[in-house]
């Protein structure tokens, strides 16, 4: 059974096997947790992206997947890259979020990895209810059938903290 907390903080300086990236498609950094990754990881992540989008995302990575890269000078191992959807009040796309946390502990269970930090993935730019966004990737995470024996939810500040905590609990 995995294990889920939560903490405050900065997730680039996670002392885990993963941290999985808010990407975008481009998986060539932005803003956000993904810049912020993109920066404290150095180049040897941008690296990784490019030969990924020289190879087999052409086009970029889609939207619910996950890809992994080295985690250059990050703590962690590796990184794992996942798009996050935009929110919509026209479009139900939950399921699109909840592809990302599936879709990312698949990918940590293929390089082997046991801890696993996730940030609010969507709740930034995407602009999708920190509350909403909180109950999809608990239940998501919890349902999954891993090998990753603790998952890390890693918030930024106090409001999205709060928000997974009382998921979590």
């Amino acid at each position: 059974m995995t294990t889920i907390i939560c903490v405050q903080g900065d997730i680039t300086g996670q002392h885990v096997d993963a941290i999985v990236n808010a990407a975008n498609s481009s998986l060539l950094g932005g803003g956000g947790v993904d810049g912020a990754i993109h920066r404290a990881g150095g180049p040897e992540i941008l690296a990784a992206c490019r030969a990924l989008r020289a190879s087999h995302y052409g086009k970029g990575l889609p939207t619910g997947r996950a890809v992994a890269t080295p985690a250059g000078r990050l703590p962690a191992r590796w990184v794992i890259h996942t798009v996050g959807p935009v929110y919509s009040q026209e479009e139900d796309r939950s399921e699109l979020l909840a592809s990302c946390h599936r879709e990312s502990l698949r990918v940590a269970d293929e390089l082997g990895a046991r801890t696993v930090a996730f940030p609010a993935i969507s709740t930034g730019i995407f602009r999708w209810p920190m509350e909403d966004a909180a109950r999809i990737a608990v239940e998501t995470v919890r349902a999954a059938e891993t090998n990753v024996e603790e998952v890390r939810f890693v918030l930024f500040d106090e409001r999205a903290y709060e928000a997974f905590s009382v998921q979590v609990r």
